[in-house]
């Protein structure tokens, strides 16, 4: 199994190292499907308003199409890695958008929120990097009120027609091969491949949400299977 799977401070050091990169090449290795992926995520929110948190918010996309979508919000993004976090800060500044969207450094599986304190948290293709992927999303659970939403954005494994049997031969030979040549750390993206392949399919993560005290659990598919989109409810006491 590969090292950056088993060491959180590896994966960690992965991100430092490809976030100088990590927009250009997360549109080119998507064929830019990933800006519509997390327009779509956020969507989910149905609109909702108040604070919000961004859990593995990288270079502050999902962020900042939150408050594209409604500028009223409040947004918190939160991310372990500080170059992605300067990379954000930078975007924000330049949209003008520092009093509504704050950044800060901060680890999934122990946020540093009290309980009940968002109307809703969203994770964008981050999930897969954590371990201890229950809590982490206990952890969302925690800090969002009862009745919050939570939205979970990932890649999955696509379970029938073309884009099953073209997705392992992407995943696993042309990815990484493309995305070590443009980031100049091979293992990077070969890293990728496994991380999806671990949790192949949506049901996987349906499961641990519901464990993790969330109800009205669905997901949706995206471009084929191989990204998903699934959202739950805190369960009212």
């Amino acid at each position: 199994m590969n090292r950056y799977f088993l060491h959180p401070d590896s994966v960690r050091k992965l991100f430092d190292s490809v976030a100088p990169r990590y927009d250009f090449l997360n549109h080119l290795l998507s064929l830019r499907r990933d800006v519509s992926w997390r327009r779509r995520a956020v969507l989910e929110l149905n609109g909702l308003k108040g604070r919000i948190l961004d859990i593995a918010t990288g270079t502050g996309d999902v962020a900042i199409e939150m408050v594209r979508q409604h500028p009223e919000r409040k947004v918190i993004g939160i991310d372990f890695s500080e170059p992605m976090i300067r990379g954000a800060h930078r975007k924000i500044l330049k949209k003008e958008l520092l009093e509504t969207i704050v950044l800060s450094l901060g680890d999934a599986v122990s946020l540093p929120f009290r309980d009940n304190t968002f109307h809703a948290t969203l994770i964008a293709f981050g999930l897969r990097n954590i371990l201890n992927k229950e809590q982490a999303l206990s952890e969302m659970v925690r800090v969002v009120k009862e009745g919050g939403k939570v939205v979970v954005l990932e890649f999955t494994f696509p379970k029938n027609g073309l884009m099953r049997s073209l997705y392992p031969i992407y995943f696993r030979k042309i990815l990484p091969w493309i995305g070590g040549i443009i980031s100049g750390d091979s293992g990077a993206y070969a890293y990728l491949p496994e991380s999806v392949f671990k949790f192949r399919y949506a049901e996987h993560y349906e499961e641990i949400m519901k464990r993790a005290g969330l109800e009205e659990v669905r997901s949706m598919r995206l471009t084929g299977g191989i990204a998903s989109i699934l959202s739950g409810i805190k369960k009212r006491k």
